[in-house]
């Protein structure tokens, strides 16, 4: 960058009352000049000057008004055993999309194993019960698995971030792209935003390091555009994006019947659904209000809306959020590009930001000290038109690794696979024994190449010409 654009920049951040960023800049080195210079340039100011004035100068309403909430309608799993005609006309289509290559996988993978006690992205992160493959690898062999199935080729757009990127890519290609080809795997960083302090000034976590932090997982929205990704999907003839998020191995990241429903209705966004397993469960709300659906998280619900019951008894607001979606490729250009009036919120979290202080030495605050920005996807969901919700079964769908111990932990999430292989083997009449809940007595695992549900498991075992002792663990 010339010594003129240079003075440009720094002049730019003086008139918008933010020349404080160089404050330090004739005692930087050429390099640290470089990195501060670049990380300046990538903020857009205006945008940061309105989200100073209308989330950090300002009184935030966070009152609600849910007079008119509504539950959001979704399409209700068929009864056990029971055909149903709608969930057989949106597998048709959904496997039609997939046959057509009007398919991609975006998996959200920006985060560190960092609450796992592991050092490294959180999709490196080992999760199967027996062989301990990552969840990238597990993610890869589903993908291959319909590929396979369905004859045709998925391509896979990963979203990393500034931490996790090169150790993202590596594992990639350590792993040899996990068998699916290199090219049709895509990475890219999510974008960053500055955070502020409290009078709407940027912080310096060093005196040539502006504090900047991830804009959230709606900002998947904006980085799938800016990075290109969207215009290559254009080029390779895809209009459906599976939206997942790095850490739950039971997703189905590529499921026919939910591309079908999302198909069928011509839908923007399509989301999907699991009952709440209680009433106050921490997941966010399918609703509608003033005629949009949108997502209530738990934490802005009234536990009484949270607890309210139907004239049946059973919950009104049952629809739980699982960050699993179907977005249209145009529906993301457009909220991507910001080219529209249809742009997602931020929202302002307040944090404890280490600063630079006055005499250039790093200070770690005890209290919260700044704000940082960031979106949500499922903001998208008020602009979109047609969406799409379906219930799925959180047995078959859902059970992430976020804790290190306890409640969504490796080892309930092990468990949860377990019992998942087995109901399989159960439905194939094989001799498996499990506990109450459904946990076999010995460890089974699965690879989605050898099946993916109970169906295609029965097919794969039936071509065994050796089969494994049921008294062992068995990996297949």
């Amino acid at each position: 960058m010339t010594a003129d654009i240079t003075r440009t920049l720094i002049q730019s951040f003086e008139q918008a009352g933010q020349g404080q960023v160089f404050h330090h800049w004739d005692s930087l080195s050429q390099a640290e000049k470089t990195n501060l210079v670049e990380q300046a340039s990538s903020i857009d100011l205006a945008e940061l000057t309105y989200l100073v004035e209308t989330l950090v100068k300002v009184e935030v309403d966070e009152e609600h008004d849910f007079s008119s909430l509504e539950p959001a309608p979704y399409k209700a799993l068929p009864s056990m055993g029971n055909q149903d005609p709608e969930w057989e006309q949106a597998l048709k289509a959904g496997e039609e999309a997939l046959r057509a290559g009007r398919v991609a996988a975006f998996v959200v993978a920006g985060g560190q194993g960092t609450r796992l006690g592991f050092n490294g992205p959180k999709g490196t992160f080992p999760v199967t019960p027996i062989k301990g493959k990552t969840l990238f690898a597990v993610f890869a062999e589903k993908i291959i698995a319909a590929q396979r199935t369905y004859g045709c080729t998925i391509p896979w757009f990963i979203m990393t971030s500034k931490i996790n990127h090169d150790a993202t890519v590596s594992a990639f290609q350590e792993n040899h792209f996990f068998g699916l080809d290199s090219d049709q795997v895509m990475f890219f960083s999510q974008g960053l935003m500055p955070a502020v302090d409290f009078q709407g000034k940027i912080i310096l976590s060093s005196p040539s390091e502006i504090a900047m932090s991830p804009d959230g997982h709606g900002g998947s929205l904006r980085a799938l555009f800016r990075s290109g990704a969207t215009e290559k999907m254009k080029e390779l003839g895809i209009d459906i994006i599976s939206y997942f998020q790095v850490d739950n191995p039971l997703v189905r990241c590529i499921d026919p019947t939910f591309i079908g429903f999302h198909a069928l209705a011509g839908s923007d966004m399509s989301s999907k659904m699991v009952k709440k397993a209680y009433p106050l469960e921490k997941v966010g709300h399918f609703c509608v209000q003033n005629e949009k659906h949108c997502v209530i998280e738990y934490s802005d619900m009234p536990d009484d809306l949270c607890e309210q019951a139907d004239s049946d008894g059973a919950l009104r607001f049952i629809a739980g959020s699982i960050a699993i979606h179907i977005l249209d490729r145009d529906f993301v250009e457009k909220l991507g590009s910001g080219a529209s009036d249809a742009k997602l919120p931020f929202h302002r979290a307040n944090k404890k930001i280490p600063y630079v202080a006055a005499d250039e030495t790093i200070e770690k605050p005890s209290e919260p000290n700044g704000v940082k920005f960031e979106m949500f996807v499922f903001d998208a969901l008020p602009f979109a038109a047609n969406p799409v919700i379906i219930e799925t079964a959180r047995e078959d769908d859902f059970s992430p690794v976020k804790n290190a111990e306890g409640v969504d932990s490796p080892e309930t999430s092990k468990q949860d696979q377990m019992r998942q292989f087995a109901r399989w083997m159960k439905a194939a009449d094989l001799p498996i024994l499990t506990d109450e809940t459904g946990l076999p007595e010995i460890k089974i695992e699965i690879s989605p190449l050898f099946g993916t549900d109970a169906g295609s498991f029965r097919r794969s075992w039936k071509g065994l010409e050796v089969r494994p002792d049921m008294k062992r663990d068995i990996a297949l």
